[in-house]
């Protein structure tokens, strides 16, 4: 009696498997994409009329009326974003840095509660917190003022961001602490143990910090249209609404055209920090 010795896939066939489930899965992820860049170049009357990915009548006008369809120039809302979104990576790369050092070098009375409140407030969401801060702050004259950003920059200044604070403080736990010690030595003091040796180190952490923060704040809708009441003052996410009027008619051609426009900085910003973003979290995301 014979037995039949098992079927084995040869590893071209494995392969070829591989690739055409990432195939799909790509597919899948891209199409959305891919399909708003195509109904950016399509008329009013094709957008209704044709679901598919490329038009049949090739409208680049949606860019430029896009661009000049109000009494601001588009322009000057991605200004406003690029402002905001810069600036708020700024203010949570140095809040969040120094307050994950203090967490995870330093030695003070009830460091580990305070490290557990910190960590509890990831479970509470942000429209929770919106009233409280609105209220906080236009008690102190600062909603619709001259600077009608500050409401939404100063929490990003004072280490509001508990996710990236953990964050470095995962990967500042990571580094050896003969290091602190070899600079003790040397007669540094915990400022300057973190300027010549935590901060150097910490690149991989601060870039992680500064992408996430940076297209976070580019996407955001919800606390930007709480605290701007200014045409001159909208962000890009706010004035994409302009398009869609209260009879919901609206110029669909040139919303989704300075969409595909909106996409650019984050995409470029992105590949920009790519190799760092994926170094980052592999040594910040592991530790325990």
């Amino acid at each position: 009696m014979t037995t039949l010795a098992p079927v084995r896939r040869r590893p071209g066939t494995r392969q070829a498997v591989r690739l055409l489930v990432l195939i799909a899965i790509v597919a899948v992820v891209l199409y959305p994409l891919v399909w708003m860049v195509g109904t950016s170049v399509k008329s009013q009357e094709e957008i209704v009329n044709n679901i598919g990915l490329l038009p049949e009548r090739f409208t680049p006008g949606n860019y430029r009326q896009g661009w000049a369809n109000f009494d601001v120039a588009f322009g000057r809302f991605f200004l406003n974003s690029a402002l905001v979104s810069l600036l708020t990576v700024v203010g949570n790369a140095l809040s969040c840095l120094l307050a994950a050092y203090a967490f995870a070098r330093l030695r003070f009375r009830l460091r580990r509660v305070w490290f557990t409140v910190m960590i509890g407030t990831l479970l509470l969401p942000g429209h929770v917190l919106i009233v409280p801060q609105y209220i906080l702050f236009r008690s102190l004259g600062l909603v619709g003022g001259d600077w009608p950003y500050l409401p939404l920059l100063i929490p990003h200044f004072l280490a509001t961001e508990a996710f990236f604070v953990f964050l470095m403080v995962q990967f500042m736990r990571g580094i050896p602490r003969e290091l602190d010690e070899a600079a003790k030595i040397d007669g540094a003091s915990s400022f300057g143990i973190f300027r010549h040796v935590i901060l150097p180190l910490s690149r991989p952490a601060l870039v992680t910090t500064a992408i996430f923060s940076f297209i976070w704040t580019w996407n955001d809708f919800f606390r930007q249209l709480v605290y701007l009441s200014k045409l001159d003052d909208y962000t890009v996410p706010v004035a994409l609404t302009l398009f869609i009027d209260s009879t919901s008619q609206s110029a669909v051609g040139p919303m989704f055209a300075m969409s595909v426009l909106s996409l650019l900085p984050v995409f470029l910003f992105f590949l920009a920090f790519q190799r760092l973003l994926v170094e980052g979290i592999n040594t910040s995301g592991i530790k325990g």
